[in-house]
């Protein structure tokens, strides 16, 4: 607990400093590449038949993935806590690779902890992490996921606690990780309302975006959750189908209320509380918790939650690069299988906005593979 208090105590602080604020800024403006556009997917839209489909390129950040906003925010507040060395867990590697190269910035000591079966299915980010200068640690343990990796880095940070600093990469574990990830990643949201408000004159009808941990999907969500008009869909990893062991959608058969590395949430869980095995074919939606601001808020009948199978997800990669030129990450594919399923029963006058949350540059290999090309 001892961690948690003076991180939260810290982070409070940090929050309602000027200073701290600017300089998360200038360096998302400066390095990272903020603010990213919110294209008007022309050629999709035409295709697809139905609501004009706009995708909030995330993907063009530095490092390739929204996650680069929060290992920013995270690492300023690293640096004001006298912290000297890094330690972050990956599946998908995108916030292993934004976690190693926020290191390597500030000349920071950095390991990261990712699940072997990752390892392989990621190798790509892998070899980036490991040139940056990060000791990527193998966590051969259990389903070798990212589940396992989180657990690895917490045992790594309760035993280094005076120089280290954890940073999460997803909305998850426990207070105040899922606030200040939200907040680092509410960016997002802010930008992509401002944007549509100048395109369109109005909001969106509805908001798109996948949901592992749930941090993109946050970030794009939260600036709207005042807007009653606008439906949010957060699309989980479907995975081989909804049976046990075979799918990562918490909200679907087999999720229940439970608590999982620090968070009381929506868990794939059995009857005694035993975590289950999840399966997607997308490393970053491989977990078997969600953030618990999403539980919160589809109680609440907020936001809903739908998914998409291995099979749509690698289908909507395809269709995304040949139809709009753009490769999207096996996770963001999740979304855009939901727009073509579904953008044609919202007629012409609905306007969507999906987070086209990570590039596909790292899942290329693996979707080849798997679609035979």
């Amino acid at each position: 607990m001892a961690p948690l208090q003076e991180l939260a105590k810290e982070y409070a602080k940090a929050r309602r400093d000027k200073k701290f604020r600017q300089q998360v800024a200038y360096y998302l403006r400066e390095y990272v590449g903020r603010p990213t556009p919110l294209y008007f997917a022309e050629r999709l839209t035409r295709e697809l038949g139905g609501a004009k489909i706009y995708l909030k390129r995330e993907d063009l950040l530095h490092t390739g993935a929204h996650k680069i906003n929060n290992a920013v925010g995270q690492i300023l507040l690293a640096k004001r806590m006298g912290k000297s060395r890094i330690i972050a867990e990956t599946g998908a590697g995108q916030h292993g690779v934004a976690t190693a190269t926020v290191a390597a910035m500030f000349g920071m000591e950095c390991v990261i902890y990712m699940g072997e079966v990752d390892m392989a299915r990621q190798a790509l980010n892998v070899y980036r992490m490991r040139l940056l200068g990060a000791e990527v640690r193998a966590v051969t343990a259990g389903q070798r996921t990212l589940k396992e990796a989180i657990s690895e880095a917490m045992r790594d940070w309760v035993t280094n606690i005076r120089h280290t600093h954890y940073i999460i990469g997803s909305v998850l574990g426990a207070h105040p990780y899922p606030v200040m990830v939200r907040d680092f990643q509410a960016v997002i949201g802010r930008e992509a309302r401002r944007q549509i408000l100048k395109h369109e004159k109005r909001l969106p009808d509805v908001l798109v975006a996948c949901v592992g941990g749930g941090s993109n999907s946050i970030g794009l969500f939260h600036a709207f959750l005042k807007d009653k008009g606008v439906r949010m869909v957060g699309v989980e990893g479907g995975g081989r189908g909804i049976k046990p062991g075979d799918h990562a959608a918490r909200f679907q058969k087999g999720g229940s209320l439970g608590v999982l590395q620090g968070t009381r949430t929506f868990v794939l869980q059995d009857e005694d509380g035993q975590i289950m095995l999840t399966h997607s074919v997308s490393a970053g939606l491989d977990y078997a918790a969600i953030g618990p601001e999403h539980s919160y808020l589809r109680d609440a009948g907020r936001i809903e939650y739908s998914y998409a199978t291995d099979p749509d997800a690698l289908a909507a990669f395809q269709y995304c690069a040949r139809v709009e030129g753009i490769i999207p990450a096996l996770e963001s594919a999740h979304a855009i299988a939901w727009v073509q399923k579904h953008a044609k029963k919202l007629g012409r006058d609905a306007i969507v906005i999906a987070n086209m949350s990570g590039r596909g540059d790292k899942d290329v290999m693996q979707a080849a593979e798997l679609m035979k090309l």
